[in-house]
């Protein structure tokens, strides 16, 4: 039966918050999600478009092996999800949307502008974020922000689908992103982390370190409720967890 499939949750809490953000769904589909994430990069940053055009960035390959069984569950989920909840729903578009989302939250994070992520984030997530982000050094705040192109690969994580006492009806899909920062960091607290370095051009390069970051993505599908997504979880391996 279909009903087994479905992971269970006890009554959620009253100050369980559903915040309002919609994934951007004018994306560019051009681009596939695979494995192997290279090239996708853009040759210049709009603002410095003169110097990337001289200096193109490099290109970095990010290849991931995905476990079979989640893989699979993960699948079935998507076909629930069309056929009992939203029909025209794509996981790649998702992806490409929950990328975005994840740069800009992570933006307004290492920059400590919370008020910003009013609609994006849950209200009671905010709270903590607030409280975590400040105690933070100056180096792990700025480590926080990833940059759209520095977002080297996107994959699914986990998938709910689950229901509370009052019949509402809620899906959750868990984002983890691999993402690059020039920032300094202190290598003793970055243990099991990896170090690149990039060659920028003339000679020069960069050092860089590969980042992982976790958001979890909820949306009711109540009858009647906006069509919304928000961020009800957020974890930065190293930096915020």
């Amino acid at each position: 039966m279909v009903s087994v499939l479905f992971r269970c949750y006890p009554r959620l809490p009253s100050s369980f918050t559903l915040a309002r953000f919609v994934l951007n769904q004018n994306l560019v589909r051009s681009q596939r999600c695979c494995l192997v994430r290279a090239g996708n990069l853009p040759a210049r940053r709009t603002y410095s478009s003169e110097r990337d055009q001289h200096h193109p960035k490099p290109k970095v390959v990010v290849v991931g092996i995905p476990n079979p069984f989640i893989w699979f569950r993960t699948r079935i989920y998507y076909f629930l999800i069309r056929t009992y909840f939203d029909k025209e729903f794509s996981i790649d578009e998702f992806t490409e949307g929950a990328k975005q989302a994840f740069s800009h939250v992570s933006r307004l994070l290492s920059r400590c502008q919370f008020e910003a992520l009013e609609g994006l984030v849950a209200k009671d997530l905010i709270g903590k974020l607030e409280q975590k982000c400040g105690s933070l050094p100056c180096s792990y705040q700025r480590a926080l922000c990833a940059e759209l192109e520095d977002v080297m690969y996107t994959t699914p994580g986990d998938v709910g689908i689950f229901y509370d006492d009052d019949g509402r009806k809620f899906v959750s899909i868990l984002m983890r992103f691999w993402y690059l920062t020039s920032v300094g960091l202190p290598d003793d607290s970055m243990e099991g982390t990896r170090m690149f370095t990039v060659s920028i051009g003339d000679g020069e390069t960069e050092a860089k370190r590969l980042l992982t970051a976790i958001y979890e993505f909820q949306r009711e599908f109540t009858k009647g409720v906006a069509p919304d997504w928000t961020i009800t979880r957020i974890e930065h391996s190293k930096l915020l967890d």
